[in-house]
């Protein structure tokens, strides 16, 4: 019988760590409604949004679609951070690192266990998540414009709901692939620190930011850590000027220039080194 230890490890990490999901389905709920109570306005804002050029009306039809996806995915980054931050520590502050341990899972499997909670289960909730909301905002608009002829026919033309899962799971999976030495280097730290962990994975790097301003008056690698973070958009996306028309969610991703950009695969060697010294860390850490 197959026990498929890496399977288990990582159903309980989302047994253990609600948050996960609890977390970014909040975020999701308050802006809905939001959104519920401002359909009540919705037939007048179309009335005066059809006035305006294509760039605006597709720009003012899409906002709430997008806020949602925005403030679901920094929720769900957030989550990601402080997440990995306690992944190996909170075992060893608690002292259950002795049970698992003594279980026939090997440190291994556990470290990538944890490091799939933010590369993979995080990005396919969020994209469950903001998929049902954006379903929720569209049925919502819709039954409020069913009077409004101009503005259903707006809203259905810019709305492309059936383009959005395919745009909306390249955006995860870029921006997982990107952060993935990030969160390998917080489940590192995770590992190492004896206490304050997020102290240990944020002063060092704002130490040398530091250090490099006042000693050579320049901000090379702060520019880089900037680069890190948001780096991943201008590789993965074609730049939209503003008024230069509506933008077809699968028209604007370019996953050939994401692909070939060196730094994505400098930052997945790095993310392989930082799990496999977590690996070697973990393997001698004991209970704090």
């Amino acid at each position: 019988m197959t026990t498929r230890p890496l399977y288990w490890s990582v159903r309980r990490e989302l047994w253990e760590n609600k948050s996960i999901y609890v977390a970014p389905l909040a975020a999701a709920g308050v802006l809905l409604f939001g959104f519920l109570i401002s359909t009540f306005t919705l037939p007048r804002r179309m009335d005066a949004m059809l006035l305006l050029d294509p760039a605006r009306q597709s720009a003012r039809v899409m906002m709430p679609y997008n806020v949602v996806a925005g403030l679901v995915f920094l929720t769900a980054f957030i989550v990601a951070v402080f997440y990995c931050l306690d992944a190996l520590h909170g075992e060893r502050r608690d002292r259950s690192i002795l049970f698992w341990k003594s279980l026939p899972v090997s440190d291994l499997t556990t470290v990538i266990s944890k490091a799939a909670v933010p590369l993979v289960v995080l990005p396919l909730i969020v994209l469950a998540i903001v998929l049902t909301a954006h379903l929720f905002i569209l049925v919502l608009s819709t039954l409020a414009l069913l009077g409004n002829g101009p503005g259903l026919k707006t809203l259905w033309t810019y709305v492309k709901f059936f383009q959005m899962p395919v745009a909306l799971l390249y955006g995860l999976t870029v921006i997982a692939l990107w952060h993935a030495p990030l969160y390998a280097w917080l489940l590192l730290v995770s590992a190492w620190a004896r206490r304050s962990a997020f102290l240990w994975a944020v002063l060092p790097p704002l130490a040398v930011v530091v250090f490099e301003k006042i000693a050579f008056n320049s901000t090379h690698f702060g520019a880089w850590l900037r680069y890190r973070l948001i780096g991943w958009f201008p590789r993965a996306f074609v730049p939209h000027e503003r008024g230069s028309g509506t933008i077809e969610p699968l028209a604007a991703p370019t996953p050939g220039t994401f692909l070939i950009s060196p730094g994505l695969w400098a930052g997945l060697l790095f993310a392989a080194l930082f799990l496999y010294a977590a690996v070697r860390v973990r393997r001698r850490r004991e209970p704090i």
